[in-house]
């Protein structure tokens, strides 16, 4: 017993594990607010990503720490911190370029064609911020070069901590080598001092875009008006396909017809009935 005693006392460390009733319990409760499934080989991955949260709630080991979640009175706010830590932030600018590339020589022109006024693009797990910078900036130069149609996008994700990092728009100077010159001129803002390794998107560029935090697994996505444009990349290869069925449902309920979705390019929704139709590799049209 004092072995005991002295093992769960002493401070978390790379070699603590949480008990496998515990890793249930965080797996049933993450897939259940967020869809993303957490199996037995991803308990290593979870363990690494909660010791950060331990120093955080005074906890001194993961089984601790799962007791303070469930057996506490700070499940509502500690699950907040859990989601944060368990979520992937993957994210590049100009990231699946072809995508890009189908915006910017087939869908603006037409939608310009069309006569619409305002495109309105929702980038729906948008982690840090690329991707909706990205979009932006699309949009806004074709906006500058053709004369229009003015935009308005809406930026969503799960994790608080990724939205904060998005909305302040600054970055590792090497992480926008991807946008392209002519771009990084007009929308890119680097500092007078050359020792500073970050930029930060214009202040025009940041305005036009709307953050907000919306869970995927919610019934319904209040993002207002219907959307010309929604990009979900990456996102389904978390879910299982029961999810990604309701899930890709509810963007499609989100879009408006003659809009497009766009998922990443190892995502497929084959088999789904829904208004929808293939234009390119993982563009799709809704009827």
């Amino acid at each position: 017993m004092a072995t005991a005693a002295t093992t769960l006392s002493a401070p978390s460390s790379g070699t603590d594990q949480m008990n496998r009733r515990n890793f249930a319990m965080l797996s049933s409760y993450i897939y259940d607010y967020s869809g993303i499934k957490m199996p037995e080989s991803k308990k290593t991955m979870l363990e690494g990503r909660l010791r950060r949260r331990l120093r955080a709630t005074g906890c001194r080991t993961l089984d601790e720490y799962c007791d303070y979640v469930f057996k506490g009175d700070h499940s509502a706010d500690e699950g907040l911190h859990l989601i944060n830590a368990v979520t992937t932030n993957k994210t590049d600018f100009f990231r699946e370029p072809a995508h890009f590339d189908y915006l910017t020589e087939t869908i603006l022109p037409a939608f310009k064609a069309s006569g619409m006024r305002t495109i309105r693009a929702w980038s729906a797990a948008c982690s840090t911020g690329p991707e909706p910078y990205t979009v932006a900036m699309v949009l806004d130069d074709f906006a500058d070069t053709q004369g229009g149609p003015s935009y308005g996008i809406l930026a969503t994700d799960l994790d608080t901590e990724v939205l904060a990092a998005a909305r302040a728009g600054i970055y590792p100077v090497d992480l926008v080598e991807p946008v392209p010159a002519d771009l990084q001129r007009k929308y890119v803002m680097r500092s007078l001092d050359p020792r500073r390794r970050d930029i930060r998107m214009t202040p025009e560029l940041r305005s036009a875009i709307g953050f907000a935090r919306l869970n995927l697994m919610d019934d319904r996505y209040p993002v207002g008006e219907a959307m010309h444009l929604i990009f979900c990349r990456n996102v389904l290869i978390y879910f299982d396909k029961p999810t990604q069925r309701k899930v890709v449902t509810r963007l499609v309920d989100c879009l408006a017809p003659g809009g497009y979705l766009f998922l990443g390019h190892s995502e497929s929704i084959t088999g789904l009935d829904l208004p929808l139709t293939q234009v390119a590799n993982t563009v799709f049209k809704r009827s």
